[in-house]
């Protein structure tokens, strides 16, 4: 089947994208899963990771996602996640100093931290770090 499919990626505070690809792939909390003209309807949740996908003039793109949901219809996903941005608006420095922050957090010993929290945060910044740097 040939066709492109249109992709939203969308956060409480905007639209990250809103385009029409050829494939995009998405971090599904079961794993990835990959969108294609034609495909089965579904609905998931999402974990933190790169929405990647090859756009209608075949560049590779890439975005940052940290959990929400997903819906694949035969011809859109929609991806609605916590917060998202697209790999070149990726502030590493900001990332970098979160990823401090919840490394200290978790090294203290206390019982007044919020462990889950300190981890998912630290999730987060690596993730964005590793994107930024990632040149593909």
């Amino acid at each position: 089947m040939a066709g492109n499919i249109t992709l939203e990626v969308v956060t409480p505070e905007k639209v990250v994208v809103s385009e029409e690809v050829q494939i995009a792939v998405a971090p599904g909390s079961l794993g990835e899963f990959g969108v294609l003209i034609g495909h089965t309807t579904f609905l998931t949740t999402l974990k933190t990771g790169t929405v990647h996908y090859t756009g209608a003039d075949g560049g590779q793109r890439y975005i940052f996602a940290s959990g929400g949901f997903a819906e694949a219809l035969p011809d859109k996903l929609t991806v609605l996640a916590e917060s998202a941005e697209r790999r070149r608006d990726i502030d590493t420095e900001r990332a970098k100093t979160a990823m401090e922050r919840a490394q200290k957090r978790l090294e203290k010993e206390t019982e007044d931290i919020d462990f889950a929290r300190a981890k998912a945060a630290l999730e987060r910044a690596v993730h964005r770090i590793r994107l930024a740097e990632t040149r593909q």
